[in-house]
């Protein structure tokens, strides 16, 4: 394996797991790191959605116990029959419009400028929820995961099909989303966790299939690489929020959304970065 190509793949790698699980949009930066590394193109693009798998299975181990649980009370646990039929009915919104719209947003919106201007969106969106929260009186409406319903589910999931537009980030429309539909930022934090497994173990089957006759044998190396530095970031990051999320809100990333998003499209127009599409 080229050692160029293993140290991209690496860096990609590590982006993808320190921004998956954060409300910052893992796609986002993906797209801005490929083009600062000039690592683009149509099997870049594959790449980019099969390293989610890793984090997604940082998710898996952080939960291993909780996940073991559902699996082996999925019978006769009302809890667990619960959590998985929420967790089927939030997943459905975004792969049934990501599977009609895919093609469309790749080819217009995977590109720096329009990832800038989802970043700033969000951003802004998100001082609003958290201002909002802060005004409201009493506590929130569902506390625990446990406690959700299936309209509370729902209303998640078609928060999470916004984040088929890339800067809109998977993790920020899922926990700003539930957040505004009344569940705790705990409860939203950890749904959005658990949201995090069907929704990019499909996206990652889907996309390797699909563009399958661009991958060979050969590929399977920068691919692992990519994979496995994505689950030990993730790893840390995972394990990171939930500390934070338990005495701080997410206005440091909205600001940080806000700014990054200017200072690429200033970039972009003032000719600093010459930003591959």
């Amino acid at each position: 394996m080229d050692l160029t190509l293993a140290l991209k793949a690496l860096i990609m790698g590590i982006v993808e797991g320190l921004t998956e699980f954060l409300p910052i949009s893992s796609t986002g930066h993906l797209i801005l790191a490929g083009s600062l590394l000039d690592f683009t193109g149509e099997k870049v693009k594959v790449f980019e959605i099969a390293i989610q798998a890793g984090a997604m299975l940082a998710v898996c181990w952080e939960y291993r116990v909780r996940i073991a649980s559902v699996i082996t009370g999925i019978g006769s646990d009302r809890k667990a029959q619960r959590l998985v039929l929420n967790l089927i009915i939030a997943f459905v919104p975004a792969a049934v419009l990501g599977f009609i719209f895919n093609k469309s947003i790749k080819a217009v919106l995977f590109a720096p400028v329009p990832v800038a201007l989802a970043f700033i969106a969000g951003g802004l969106i998100i001082l609003w929820i958290e201002r909002r929260n802060r005004g409201a009186a009493g506590v929130a409406r569902v506390d625990t995961v446990d406690d959700m319903t299936a309209m509370d589910a729902l209303k998640v999931g078609l928060a999470q099909a916004f984040a088929l537009i890339p800067g809109t980030s998977r993790s920020g429309a899922t926990i700003i989303g539930g957040m505004m539909f009344g569940l705790s930022r705990k409860a939203a934090t950890e749904f959005s966790f658990f949201l995090a497994i069907p929704t990019l173990f499909a996206a990652t089957i889907y996309s390797v299939y699909k563009e399958r006759a661009l991958l060979s044998v050969a590929d399977l190396p920068w691919f692992g690489v990519g994979a496995i530095a994505a689950f030990a970031s993730a790893f840390l990051c995972v394990r990171w929020l939930l500390r934070y999320i338990s005495s701080h809100d997410f206005t440091i990333f909205a600001w940080y959304r806000i700014v990054f998003g200017f200072v690429v499209i200033a970039s972009a127009y003032g000719g600093w970065v010459t930003w591959a599409e």
